[in-house]
């Protein structure tokens, strides 16, 4: 849900990561509480091969972390590129590898190298976990050191 700007947002994420794109755009057949006939209204389009619909339902309905998107990195520099497109197109860091995008949508950008520590479990899951949990963007090598006790 987006307060308006659905298209652009989709067309952005389009054009940032890999397998994604806008498969269409429907206006609004009429006038509706926010917006005008011939508005765009809804926009179909694909994250990271994730089908979405995105609704341009005015400032209503607030943006939460309930929806977020993950993007699962395979290194720092993959990390970077993709955080910082977020971040520095009027995004904003949060806590743990959590950024929203100019839209408020959520997104979690997540090296691969965090996820395989926390599916080993025990002492190795504890010590990379308690790393992240002082980042923002994840620090691949911080992790990888804290795998590595």
């Amino acid at each position: 849900m987006y307060e308006s700007g659905a298209e652009d947002a989709a067309s952005f994420y389009a054009a940032t990561f890999p397998d994604s794109k806008v498969t269409a755009v429907h206006n609004a057949p009429s006038d509706y509480p926010d917006g005008k006939e011939g508005d765009v209204l809804t926009v179909e389009f694909i994250v990271s091969g994730i089908p979405c619909v995105g609704v341009n339902g005015g400032p209503a309905f607030e943006r939460t972390q309930a929806f977020s998107f993950q993007i699962a990195t395979d290194d720092q520099e993959e990390t970077d590129r993709y955080w910082n497109a977020i971040v520095e197109n009027g995004g904003k860091e949060s806590q743990c590898g959590w950024c929203t995008d100019r839209w408020g949508i959520s997104w979690q950008i997540t090296p691969r190298t965090l996820t395989d520590a926390m599916a080993a479990g025990g002492a190795e899951a504890k010590r990379a976990f308690e790393a992240m949990m002082t980042m923002k963007k994840i620090d691949v090598d911080a992790i990888d050191a804290a795998r590595r006790g």
